[in-house]
């Protein structure tokens, strides 16, 4: 997923989304960042270089545990979003959240 700027990824998918950092890659100091993070078994690849990727994707995520992972996101405060679970056009149980570079990740109850 492309991100822009490194202090607002981390607050976003460390501080919010309470996912782990694995790893880090830069070729050179001050070059673009690539990094994995992760969440249980969720693991997303974040990439602050250009060509890798378009911002504002969206991704599907299946979980049998849509509850207490809502529960446990929601948990923690940050300002720019207020996920809620609903109902999809598709039946199912969701939330969703939107990063700062516009990408949209929903959660979908399995």
């Amino acid at each position: 997923m492309r991100v822009f700027d490194e202090a607002k990824a981390r607050e976003f998918y460390c501080d919010f989304m309470g996912m782990t950092v694995d790893w880090e890659h830069r070729f050179e100091p001050n070059l673009p960042l690539y990094m994995q993070v992760s969440y249980n078994d969720m693991v997303l690849h974040l990439s602050e270089h250009s060509g890798d990727g378009r911002p504002g994707i969206k991704i599907l995520i299946n979980t049998d545990s849509l509850d207490t992972l809502y529960s446990d996101i929601t948990s923690r405060p940050y300002r720019y979003s207020r996920p809620k679970i609903e109902l999809a056009a598709w039946g199912d149980r969701m939330f969703e959240v939107t990063d700062p570079f516009s990408n949209r990740l929903i959660f979908n109850e399995i």
